[in-house]
């Protein structure tokens, strides 16, 4: 059975009229909620820890800017929109203190609720309204009338109005604009952590770079290596997304068609499904969460060596060098507040 998809026309923003919508945190996923939904017409308020080099950056966009306590009292919608890596201790401090009856907390990823590093209490509506996007690109395809697909999910509703406000949310950020799925938080946070360790964040850092090495290490041009296994992969993956893998496979050459079935099951094959089925259980039975925090926890050690690890493969220094020929790329500073790019 197919699933229902939400469009503009099945949502209502006047579920949040009347309303204060809280966001917490002012990275990729709270800048784009917030500017959207102000832009939308609703009543946002940033809540912020003392000293956050975000506060500046939402004060020049234009918002009132509390701590982060100070907001959740004053708000009706609270969006933690703070890293999976600090809200359980944002919340016992700062947001579980100043809940109350009837208020809505509304998360943009299901980790924290899922696997129970947050247990928000019975008298509160607890929803989920999370961009398949990073927020930057929500904020964009705002900007230029379309929208990115989203989706909604309620936990707890004693209100009996959670859908609601989550389908008024996800329309104040533009995400019934390309249409909007119901879940599970159980659903999205474990198709979402699979997503993204094995295909779209693991999986193709991995492939590209293991491409690139074995093109240099033949004795071909770094360069070389650089345009055939990365930048070209966006505008292969930009097909894929307009029209799918046969809509992708329609612009392509014969030869690269032919090479694209014939030997890429023997790259991604049988043994690659087997090890993703093993994630996918790691995923499910909560070893990789229990293992991601007790990493930060204990102060990302093995994080941060891998992040520097990968920081300085020979990709980056060759792809940096090639972008900076391309002035029509837009740059982005990957260091600082997020909402400032």
């Amino acid at each position: 059975m197919a699933a229902k998809v939400y469009m503009d026309k099945d949502a209502d923003l006047r579920a949040l009229k009347g309303k204060i919508l809280a966001v917490l945190g002012f990275g990729s996923q709270g800048h784009a909620h917030a500017l959207n939904l102000k832009e939308s017409g609703c009543k946002v308020i940033i809540g912020l820890y003392k000293g956050s080099k975000s506060r500046r950056v939402a004060k020049q966009k234009g918002f009132e800017v509390y701590d982060t306590s100070e907001a959740v009292k004053r708000a009706d919608v609270i969006m933690v929109a703070i890293p999976d890596t600090k809200q359980a201790s944002a919340y016992k401090s700062c947001i579980e203190p100043s809940l109350s009856r009837g208020k809505t907390l509304l998360f943009s990823h299901g980790f924290s609720i899922h696997f129970k590093t947050i247990n928000p209490p019975k008298n509160v509506d607890v929803i989920m309204v999370a961009p398949k996007g990073p927020g930057h690109i929500v904020r964009r395809q705002f900007l230029e009338g379309k929208g990115v697909p989203s989706l909604i999910a309620v936990y707890q509703n004693p209100s009996r109005k959670a859908k609601k406000i989550a389908l008024a949310w996800a329309k104040g950020i533009g995400g019934t604009r390309a249409g909007v799925l119901q879940t599970t938080f159980k659903e999205e946070t474990e198709t979402d952590l699979f997503g993204e360790q094995t295909v779209l964040c693991g999986g193709a850092s991995a492939l590209i770079q293991a491409g690139y090495e074995t093109l240099v290490e033949a004795g071909y041009q770094p360069e070389m290596a650089y345009f055939e296994c990365l930048h070209e992969l966006k505008l292969i993956v930009d097909l894929m997304n307009e029209s799918g893998i046969s809509g992708m496979r329609f612009s392509i050459s014969e030869t690269a068609k032919w090479g694209d079935v014939s030997v890429g099951p023997k790259i991604i094959d049988a043994s690659v499904k087997r090890r993703m089925k093993t994630a996918l259980k790691e995923i499910q039975n909560g070893k990789f969460a229990k293992g991601w925090v007790r990493e930060y926890e204990t102060g990302y050690k093995k994080y941060n060596a891998l992040m520097k690890k990968g920081e300085k493969h020979n990709i980056e220094k060759v792809g940096a060098r090639l972008r900076g020929l391309m002035p029509w790329m837009k740059k982005r500073r990957v260091k600082g507040a997020q909402a400032a790019y």
